[in-house]
């Protein structure tokens, strides 16, 4: 017990926690859909001016062609993939010209499936794969789930943590990646059973417009004429 009690103590030692957790590496991809003036989904091809989006680091797409992705690298400053994040949107919206981005999560005014453009990645065999993956996701799922933006927040902690945390279970290996991965695999699982209270605390679409019901049944109550929201979503 004493043995145990010393390696917490090692393990949770301020300086080593404050070292440790300040290498922790963050980095935001946060999907927009383009629309037009009028308020539809876009119908135009990824902006040139955006470059490629099979190889771009920064600017690509997501299922559709007018869903746009904006990716950070990761840094151990948390401040950083904001600022990043901000630099990536004001140069867009400079070469949006017309169209402007669709800030909640859920889409804008759409008509049928056809009228929701798959993600175009060129004509290598990478950037085909790409897109017949999407189009096998529509067939799968349907287009309309493929216009849903979300934010993916990533974040990976520094192998002097698994070291660490080696140590205090008492391993005495040199560490691999099966323990690394093992342990993320550990932390996703705590995480999910608590999950729930982002989306309830944070959730920021509770409304949807009735184009995306397409005329089909659901438990939504109408807000107003051509948009309906959950109560209490």
């Amino acid at each position: 017990m004493n043995q145990q009690f010393e390696k917490r103590h090692i393990f949770f030692s301020q300086d080593k926690v404050v070292d440790t957790f300040q290498q922790i590496k963050r980095g935001i991809e946060k999907e927009s859909l383009r629309v037009s003036a009028t308020g539809n989904i876009s119908q135009k091809d990824h902006p040139y001016i955006f470059g490629s989006a099979l190889t771009n680091s920064s600017i690509t797409t997501d299922y559709s062609e007018a869903l746009l992705e904006f990716i950070t690298p990761a840094y151990d400053d948390p401040k950083k993939p904001i600022q990043r994040l901000q630099d990536i949107h004001k140069f867009v919206y400079q070469h949006l010209e017309d169209e402007v981005l669709w800030v909640a999560s859920m889409p804008c005014a759409m008509g049928d499936e056809a009228s929701i453009p798959i993600g175009k990645y060129g004509t290598s065999n990478s950037g085909k794969m790409k897109e017949i993956y999407r189009r096998g996701l529509g067939h799968r799922y349907g287009r309309f789930m493929q216009t849903i933006a979300g934010v993916h927040y990533n974040f990976s902690l520094p192998e002097s943590f698994w070291q660490h945390l080696q140590e205090l279970e008492g391993k005495d290996e040199p560490l691999s990646k099966d323990f690394i991965s093992a342990e993320y695999l550990a932390l996703i699982r705590n995480f999910l059973r608590t999950s729930w209270i982002i989306p309830y605390l944070f959730g920021a679409s509770p409304a949807v417009c009735e184009s995306y019901l397409q005329g089909k049944k659901s438990h939504l109550a109408q807000l107003l004429p051509g948009t309906v929201y959950g109560p209490y979503a």
